[in-house]
This record gives C-alpha cells, structure tokens and sequence, in this order.
C-alpha cells in the first residue's frame, strides 16, 4: 500500500475535487464523522473547528491511500481502514471525510481531515512521512494486503502518479526511491569525490557530471540506474551538485581529472550498450522519457560525451556580456572611437 500526503490551507479546493467526481460517478463516501451537505456547506463546517487555531497555515490533511493491482476491500474495509491509519497518525478527535476513488485500475481511498482537533489542538506533522510508513506495515499485516517493500511517498522528492501505478502494478518500489536511497548513502559514507564516485559505482549507479567546457567547473550531476538517468535535482534539493559538495571534500583543480574520467568511462560504457543492442537487433531508437518524465532512457543519451576534452567537457556556456559586446550597437562605438 502507499500513502501520497498533503497538508494543505484551504478546504473549499479539495472538497471540490472529490465532490466532483462524485458528481460524475467515479467515487463514493464511504464514512465521515460529520454532516455531510453541499461543497459549500463541508466547507464551513470544516472552517468552524478551524477557527479554533487561526494562526495555522495549513490545516488541511489529504491522503490517498492505494493498494496494490490485486488487492481488494469492501467499502466497509475500506472505511476501517481509513479510521485505522487516522487513529495512527493522531487524528482521533478530528473532522474527516473518506472518499472511494474509481477513476484508477488499482483501489483506493481519498482522506480528508482537519489538523485541528474539536478541543483546539493541532495534530502534530513531524515526522509524518516515517510514522505513515509504520501504520501502514502494520494496517497491511491487519488486512492482509501486499507489502510494498516498505515504500511511501518521500517528501525530499514527491512520486509521480505514473510512478504510483507501477508500484501497485509490480510491487517493486519506484526506481526513483531506490536510486535516491543510494545516492543518499553514498554521500553520507564519501569524505571525497573520488571516494564519492567509488561508492555510488559499488551499487552499479552510474554518476555523470555537467562540466564547463571554459572554466571546467562542475555545473551538476545525473545518475544512471537500471538505464535510467536522473538529475541530482530531480531527486530532491539535498542531491544537486552545489548541495552534494557541502558534505564531500571537493576541489576543482584537484578532482577535474576524476571528473573527466568518470564521464570518458561513462560513455564507453553506453558505446557498449548500443552496439550490443545492435548485434542482437534490438530497435535503437528510444522513447524520450520514462515514467512521468521523471527520468530518461539511456541508449542515445543526451549529452554527446566523446573522449576528447571537447566532447567531455561539453557545449561552451552563453556569455551575456560577451554577446552585447558582440552587438551591433558596440560595434558602431567600437568603430567611431577607430575614427576619431
């Protein structure tokens, strides 16, 4: 099972959102503990416990719970289930509504809660994401569901719908989550770059780094895994190249070599991959993206990386300044200061 977690600030948009596909047909209440009426009317009934603690932002809880492709509930279990993951997270005391999706292949169940309790206290949301991930082992044991090698949806790097629907189709984590685990590791077991790269080599992840062909500096980072690439930043803000060198000792000068090697390596390695698919016939031509355009298929990658410097190091940079110097109102300066 997985949980996708959003807190959020106003009632009236989530209300609307799942009145309205009830309104088409494609979803059902399934329990609430509150009056049910109109958008409007939820709305406010909402709004009035929340008048309790104005000052807070977000007050606003909405989760969907999905299960895997070949797991079932009855409304009934389904409604347990939702009251059983709320009373784990400590929304005991709280407004909710529990609405049954049918708009996907795979099952599950929309919630949405007030944060603030009838008696005015604020259901707490640290470490949400780690006691969402235990209440949801334990309700998976209690019902007799697939477990999904423990996944749930980070915060440090938010899951794509795609990327859901393949979890509960497969069972198997989303790739994503794997590599940003590892990449995690890496970083925290690295004092250097060279150590760095060892490390994430050691879990068959393959780095490859975004450098200046001018000045040589390392602009950013992607990783390679299982054929897809991933850039640092799309796994979340802490695996951006600027923020990985913060916990690593890295130099320029001295770690430009490694780079440069990491990145020669890199190609030869995805040379080898294409001419092997050539031999077996495989069709070298590769779709552009992968799941919700997360990552790409490796094959023909992107970056043209050669062996040589030029090719290594990549495309020269756009230099503003130099191009207005280039423009054609410097050049008639350049030419009346000639003449003077």
């Amino acid at each position: 099972m997985i949980a996708k977690i959003i807190k959020g600030k106003d009632f009236y948009g989530v209300l609307a959102y799942n009145d309205q596909k009830v309104g088409q047909g494609s979803a059902h209440v399934v329990d609430a503990n509150i009056g049910l009426g109109s958008t409007v009317e939820n709305t406010n009934t909402f709004n009035a416990v929340r008048a309790l603690r104005p000052n807070l932002r977000k007050a606003v809880l909405h989760v969907s719970l999905n299960l895997p492709y070949q797991d079932t509930l009855s409304d009934k279990e389904f409604a347990n289930l939702g009251h059983d993951y709320l009373k784990g997270m400590g929304f005991d005391d709280n407004q909710y509504i529990i609405y049954r999706h049918h708009d996907q292949k795979h099952q599950h169940i929309h919630i949405i809660a007030s944060r603030v309790s009838y008696s005015g206290k604020v259901v707490s949301d640290a470490k949400d994401l780690f006691r969402s991930k235990n209440i949801l082992r334990k309700l998976e044991g209690d019902y007799k569901l697939t477990q999904l090698d423990g996944t749930i949806v980070k915060k440090e790097s938010p899951i794509s719908q795609q990327e859901i629907e393949k979890a509960l189709r497969t069972g198997n984590a989303p790739i994503r989550y794997i590599l940003l685990d590892k990449v995690k590791h890496a970083i925290h077991k690295s004092e250097n770059t060279q150590g760095f790269i060892e490390k994430l080599h050691a879990q068959n992840v393959r780095p490859k780094f975004n450098v200046s062909r001018t000045t040589g500096r390392v602009s950013g980072i992607s990783f390679e895994f299982e054929g897809i690439i991933y850039k640092g930043s799309t796994l979340g803000r802490g695996y951006s190249w600027n923020a990985i060198i913060k916990h690593i000792d890295y130099e320029q000068d001295r770690d430009c070599a490694i780079v440069l090697q990491t990145n020669s390596a890199e190609q030869r390695d995805l040379r080898g991959i294409s001419r092997d698919k050539e031999r077996t016939g495989e069709n070298p031509e590769q779709p552009k993206s992968t799941i919700g355009g997360a990552g790409e298929v490796i094959g023909q990658p992107k970056d043209n990386l050669g062996l040589s410097e030029k090719d290594i190091l990549g495309p020269e940079p756009i230099n503003n300044y130099r191009n207005e110097l280039d423009g054609p109102l410097w050049r008639r300066r350049r030419k009346k200061g000639r003449n003077r």
